[in-house]
């Protein structure tokens, strides 16, 4: 019985697995280029192994994305597999979100039983923004797989005081740290804090396999900021975010500091002022992550509370300080930020809640505390419906069948608590444990089923040997947790085969570290005729059989109406298309409070004419915050056509209105969308020409990048900020015919400049996309191609 029951759980994973693939897989096509950033990036890597290794957003290696580039090099790889095309830009990001859900399942099988693990997977599937990203192909999907490796990676150090397994974890975060630079670092003291606390080992020991670990992790993170150093800036890109053209300044200042302070460096300083404690439940973030964000807390409390006496090495234990300091440090982080913050930044929480729900709702289940479980559910259901009619025109039913339910099942779990009480007594605990199963027991004898304080596992021990575990921990492994052991005592207890001389009474607790084949969760047959204070007595009979199995309908009610609204909206998101540079998940909240905005008014006011509006961000209208931009290969822009862009009128029309929409010609947070007449005039002599365009800023210059499959200088980076090129190099460019044309207009008023050609950008970064800007417009000579104004650089006045 033993192995059918691993074969069904191994069965069950598959299933959780391959419904995810599908949930991240099907129809990705639709989203085209999604971000057009980073896919330009991918055709550049995919064309040129500079570009490769340094993230360069052009295969001529003008100036890198403003991201480390780990992120990249997936899909990069792919697109040299398979082509360059959404699937096999998307298609890699899609498997790191099904790996991630397996590793969220193996966090909560460490130490819970599979069922367990398989609710943790579920939350984690079905997280709105965690099926945004893994859709998506920003540099979020890489970073949280390797954040949620290093979480079990320090989970399984920790019940051995394993130093592999944690300089394993060291080498994770400074990977994650490639792809997305300081944020990999959020995690990092709490992961070390529980582990010098809690590691089953001397003081002494722990401090130097923590030394280890951060060697390991700055070996991993900084190999390639050393290869950067030592390149001469001459033979590589700019650094892409930068105003010095280094690394540390990227990392420390504009992706760093920056995003804490809100302080300007070389970016757009304070877009955000929605900074609060409950920033994390606003309409902007709410619906992407909060779902189960007070369940997590709920039970992050509870298990703290349940293991306040247990040893300092206790594994249980230990588990939650992991992943609850993972949530509270990076929810803290996350909600009072002062910089840049943008609502998709969330998929970082999805592990740990999904980790603290799975491992919450086990404990709170093996200690019968139905009252907590019954305060959960009608705390999830009441803010599912709270996030619901936020979407009052999207399926409004919904709200009110949850609430109703989700109340309801709170309601049974507090009534079968308590006849559970009755059944078991005060100091008995029910024979059918967590799994809800009866086992074959052992040959020759009984076995007791014991389960520790602090241990969501269980042992059986033997009634004939002399403090004997015969199974303990995962399916197959050793045990690294903590198990009731019976000592000698003065009176025996009755067993189902006969008398026993070993008593029932449970006076100590020891490590475990035998291997077990059986499942932890697997209870013996047979009955323990005893009832003592401590874990151990049980009692069976017609009544509780009924009363067990009802307990795990009314469950199994709970957990499905307490996922219904977050499965709901991961439906709709996978349905949609994004594109863009800031997605958005499920359907309009009105986050951003107006049509293409942040919420009313609340965009950056030191814009001027034909810079950002009143409204705020631009591009950000469409379907739930996403940025629809049409004629992406493979895509259409949003299925309900919202998202299209509005009318350029070249030069001073590429602005963006007051809450409206950017231009035609693309803009900072959208790709350019060029006619066919454009993109056959770009491609022509292309082979002669080291950049066949430049336009100001990377997403302007993406869309005639991947229109035309050839280099397109970003002037001036992601913002137009960067000083890359200076104007002294961007003549010697032109004087020595490296860039054919230079597309106007798309970044604001003026020759796309941030401020309307004023010749500054007003944001603390480099006024030289606008110098430029001025130099073409009075060299030569503007022509109309479709919708842009184009100048031959070839060709003066």
């Amino acid at each position: 019985m033993f192995k059918d029951v691993r074969v069904r759980d191994r069965w069950a994973l598959a299933g959780l697995l391959a419904a995810t693939a599908v949930l991240y897989v099907w129809g990705l096509n639709a989203s085209g280029w999604a971000n057009s950033f980073y896919s330009a990036a991918v055709q550049a890597g995919s064309q040129s192994w500079k570009a490769f290794f340094f993230g360069s957003s052009d295969a001529a290696n003008a100036i890198t994305v403003d991201k480390t580039p780990a992120s990249l090099w997936p899909m990069e790889l792919s697109a040299r597999i398979f082509g360059l095309n959404s699937w096999s830009i998307l298609v890699p990001q899609a498997l790191m979100g099904v790996a991630t859900v397996g590793m969220v399942y193996a966090a909560v099988r460490r130490r819970f039983p599979a069922w367990a693990a398989l609710l943790g997977g579920a939350v984690m599937a079905v997280t709105p923004v965690a099926v945004l990203m893994f859709r998506f192909n920003n540099p979020d999907a890489l970073l949280v797989l390797l954040l949620t490796v290093a979480g079990y990676c320090v989970v399984r150090a920790q019940e051995k005081a394993g130093t592999r397994w944690l300089v394993l974890a060291g080498a994770c975060i400074g990977f994650a740290f490639l792809a997305k630079m300081l944020q990999a670092f959020v995690v990092l003291p709490g992961f070390a804090l529980v582990y010098l606390i809690t590691a089953p080992t001397t003081l002494g020991r722990r401090l130097w396999q923590l030394v280890l670990a951060g060697a390991a992790m700055l070996v991993s993170a900084g190999w390639w900021l050393v290869a950067v150093a030592l390149v001469p800036a001459a033979d590589r890109p700019y650094i892409g975010g930068s105003q010095t053209n280094s690394v540390l300044e990227l990392a420390l200042g504009y992706n760093g500091i920056g995003r804490l302070n809100g302080g300007d460096y070389g970016g757009l300083g304070n877009l955000n002022q929605e900074a609060g404690w409950l920033r994390m439940f606003d309409t902007e973030a709410g619906g992407q992550i909060s779902w189960l964000l007070p369940a997590a807390l709920v039970l992050l409390v509870a298990a703290i509370w349940l293991t306040r006496s247990a040893p300092r090495t206790d594994p249980v234990r230990a588990q939650v300080g992991v992943w609850g300091s993972w949530l509270v440090v990076t929810g803290l982080i996350f909600s009072l930020m002062q910089g840049i913050f943008h609502a998709y930044y969330t998929v970082a929480l999805a592990p740990a809640i999904a980790v603290l729900v799975g491992s919450g709702v086990a404990l709170l289940w093996e200690r019968r505390e139905n009252r907590v479980l019954a305060l959960t559910a009608a705390v999830t259901a009441g803010w599912a419906y709270v996030l619901l009619t936020r979407s009052s025109e999207w399926n409004s039913w919904l709200g009110p069948i949850v609430l109703v339910a989700g109340l309801a099942a709170a309601v049974g779990l507090l009534v079968v608590g308590r006849d559970q009480e009755v059944e078991t007594g005060p100091a008995g605990v029910p024979s059918e444990g967590l799994a809800g199963m009866p086992s074959e027991g052992s040959a020759g004898g009984s076995s007791v089923e014991l389960t520790g304080a602090s241990s969501a596992g269980t042992a059986a021990v033997s009634a004939e040997g002399p403090e004997r575990v015969l199974s303990a921990g995962p399916v197959g492994e050793p045990s690294a947790g903590t198990a009731w052991v019976l000592s000698a005592g003065p009176a025996g207890a009755p067993t189902s085969g006969g008398s026993s001389e070993r008593p029932a009474e449970v006076l100590s607790r020891g490590p475990v570290g035998v291997p077990s084949e059986r499942p932890a969760e697997v209870l013996s047959r047979g009955s323990v005729g005893t009832s003592s204070g401590r874990p151990g007595g049980v009692r069976s009979g017609g009544r509780g059989w009924w009363s067990r199995r009802l307990s795990g309908i009314v469950a199994g009610v709970a957990v499905v109406v307490c996922l219904a609204g977050p499965a709901a909206y991961a439906v709709d998101t996978a349905a949609s298309a994004h594109t863009g540079a800031i997605p958005t998940a499920g359907p309009s909240t009105g986050g951003f409070g107006g049509p293409g905005g942040f919420r009313g008014g609340r965009g950056p006011a030191a814009m001027g004419p034909g810079g950002f509006g009143g409204g705020g961000q631009p591009g950000a209208a469409g379907r739930g915050g996403q940025q629809g931009v049409t004629g992406q290969p493979g895509g259409t822009g949003q299925p309900d056509g919202t998202g299209g862009n509005a009318r350029s009128d070249g030069m001073g029309g590429g602005g963006f209105a007051r809450g409206g929409r950017g231009g035609g010609m693309g803009g900072l947070l959208q790709s350019a969308t060029p006619s066919a007449e454009l993109t056959a005039l770009l491609k022509s002599n292309a082979s002669a020409y080291t950049w066949v365009a430049a336009a100001v800023g990377s997403n302007n210059a993406a869309g005639y990048q991947l229109a035309t499959g050839q280099p397109v200088m970003a002037v001036g980076g992601f913002n137009g900020t960067d000083p890359a090129p200076t104007l002294a190099q961007f003549k010697q460019y032109v004087a020595e015919g490296k860039i054919h044309y230079f597309i106007g207009g798309g970044m604001g008023g003026g020759m796309g400049g941030m401020r309307g050609g004023t010749g500054t950008s007003g944001t603390g970064g480099s006024g030289d996309a606008n110098e430029i800007a001025a130099w073409v417009q009075e060299t030569f000579t503007a022509s109309t191609v479709g919708n842009a104004t184009i100048y031959d650089l070839t060709a003066t006045k």
